[in-house]
């Protein structure tokens, strides 16, 4: 018995190196076979989709392999990225996750088939999508600071539009709530677009939505823009201030688009697709492309993506109990 306790460390560091050695092996080979990005989200339906679509005929050309990108929408992108959870840690099937997915659909839902943070482990942070927080042309304000001042003084008598409950756009005008201290009615919708219709007619007033959707009405004048939400200006359109910079100090409210893998994917894969996906997005090609799409690129790796969703989880846990959100 004791010869045998006296080898096991040895046994125990050897199983080490062998694991070490095989996971070097798979990424020097990696990838061998066609690989399978999942878009949890409809096709075509948002930057998600564009950006995913970008991505994948790029990685194929580098890798001499195809980049399949694979649509599995439902349940606010939870089916897809619990596709990608069960399937094999190998590198072959991908998930194009967002911030509403790994950052605020824990604390939204009460069940999930899946933990994002346990099952999922992050590769690359690509982009991120800024939001703008506009309102109707006809209101008497002209800015952030004036609007406050409007809906304190008419408390409950504004509205605003969501594309449906527990979504960015909801959510970020339950935080502006919350910072602001002002009464708000939420109207949810089926998607973005009877949103902003009806916040160009004045059936809601005020709507925050990524720049792709909000600006054309912006740059035509039917709609006023109040800010961007993020705390940078973004480069798509750098003429308007951030709710932070006119006196919201920490408002940050954005979406972004990442590569995750099934969790106990081989760090050395993990660093092939890093490697791969930061190759493919740091060109001047990809840049103007995605800034005239709504977003700004944004390159981390899979340590600093980790640290964001950590950040931003706890944020949104905050808005959400102070909201009283929950969902099925």
């Amino acid at each position: 018995m004791g010869k045998t306790r006296a080898m096991l460390p040895g046994l125990g560091a050897c199983a080490t190196a062998l694991l070490l050695l095989t996971g070097t092996a798979q990424a020097q080979k990696y990838p061998e076979r066609p690989v399978r990005l999942v878009v949890p989200y409809p096709a075509g339906a948002s930057s998600n989709d564009i950006l995913a679509r970008q991505i994948a005929p790029r990685l194929t050309e580098r890798w001499k392999q195809n980049v399949v990108v694979d649509n599995r929408s439902g349940t606010s992108g939870n089916i897809g990225a619990e596709l990608v959870a069960r399937s094999p840690a190998d590198g072959y099937t991908l998930l194009y996750g967002t911030g509403g997915l790994l950052s605020i659909g824990p604390h939204l839902y009460t069940k999930l088939a899946y933990d994002p943070h346990k099952d999922l482990a992050p590769v690359t942070l690509m982009a991120v999508v800024p939001y703008l927080l506009v309102m109707n042309a006809s209101l008497p304000v002209k800015n952030i600071k004036e609007f406050i001042a409007y809906a304190k003084a008419r408390p409950g008598k504004l509205s605003f539009a969501s594309s449906g409950v527990g979504g960015t756009p909801h959510l970020c005008v339950e935080m502006l709530k919350t910072m602001a201290g002002i009464d708000l009615l939420h109207v949810p919708y089926k998607g973005g677009a009877p949103a902003v219709v009806d916040t160009i007619a004045g059936q809601t007033q005020l709507y925050c939505a990524g720049l792709a959707a909000t600006m054309p009405h912006v740059r035509s004048g039917k709609l006023r823009a109040l800010g961007v939400t993020t705390l940078k200006r973004s480069a798509g359109a750098p003429e308007i201030p951030t709710l932070d910079e006119q006196g919201l100090k920490g408002f940050d409210v954005n979406s972004w688009g990442a590569v995750f893998v099934p969790a106990k994917t081989p760090k050395g894969v993990i660093e092939t697709l890093h490697t791969s996906i930061a190759a493919v997005m740091n060109t001047d090609t990809m840049r103007d492309t995605l800034i005239k799409q709504g977003m700004d690129p944004l390159l981390l790796g899979p340590k600093e993506l980790a640290d964001l969703i950590r950040t931003e989880s706890a944020n949104w846990a905050k808005v959400i109990k102070t909201a009283g959100i929950k969902l099925e």
